[in-house]
């Protein structure tokens, strides 16, 4: 089965950074769309960042110029470099990918979650 492993979160200070990894396994014939959520309690989660397969992207207005996605087909791998994090940055970061698993149908897949916690 498909499985996305996220990783790369933790405790950072206001205006510091972080970098989210969030890797692909299985049996996978492609990867359409990656995309970062993110939850912060009692909230509804919310879309951060999107990036297509052929690259490219788009941002939530609330990360626009501090956040920047990318990926890494041959690694199956999605990244969310965070800078000048804030206090309200702070939530659990779900990754999402639009996977073909092995030629069937395209089917949507989520991360675990990794809590990011910006806090002086």
């Amino acid at each position: 089965q498909v499985q996305l492993v996220e990783s790369g979160g933790g405790l950072v200070q206001p205006g510091g950074s972080l970098r989210l990894s969030c890797a692909a396994s299985g049996t996978i014939l492609r990867i359409n769309n990656m995309d970062w959520y993110r939850q912060a309690p009692g909230k509804e989660r919310e879309l951060v960042a999107r990036i297509a397969s052929g690259g490219s992207t788009n941002y939530a207005d609330f990360v626009k110029g501090r956040f920047t996605i990318s990926r890494d087909n041959a690694k199956n791998t999605v990244y969310l470099q965070m800078n000048s994090l804030k206090s309200e940055d702070t939530a659990v970061y779900y990754c999402y990918a639009s996977i073909v698993p092995d030629g069937r149908g395209l089917r949507g897949y989520w991360g675990q979650g990794t809590q990011v916690t910006v806090s002086s």
